[in-house]
């Protein structure tokens, strides 16, 4: 199910801390993951194969200032969007400005 694969920040730093307890590396991408293009799929395939896990945590809609009208997909769509992906192994929304925070909560490899 997909919505075993979203979860909160905090939710999402326990479940490194976790997998890091059972040798496991993490591997962490951030981004808005508005319109997932073909540079993205990419992108997290290649992040994927540096770890044994792959994190992503996105900007809450809040904090995206792309332009008039954006994000085009409200924040719980993108998240759906990115867990749908066989690679990625957990999403959460980061409602921050930056990647900050997720970056410490969850202390990726």
């Amino acid at each position: 199910m997909l919505s075993e694969k979203i979860l909160s920040l905090d939710e999402l730093a326990a479940k490194a801390a976790e997998m890091r307890s059972r040798g496991k590396r993490i591997v962490l991408c951030h981004g808005t993951f508005d319109l997932v293009h073909m540079g993205h799929i990419r992108h997290l395939q290649r992040a994927r194969e540096e770890g044994d896990l792959l994190f992503v945590t996105l900007t809450a809609d809040e904090f995206i200032k792309k332009g008039p009208g954006r994000p085009i997909f409200k924040e719980q769509l993108r998240a759906e969007n990115l867990a749908s992906l066989i690679f990625v192994d957990f999403v959460a929304v980061c409602h921050e400005p930056t990647a900050m925070k997720a970056i410490g909560a969850v202390k990726p490899d």
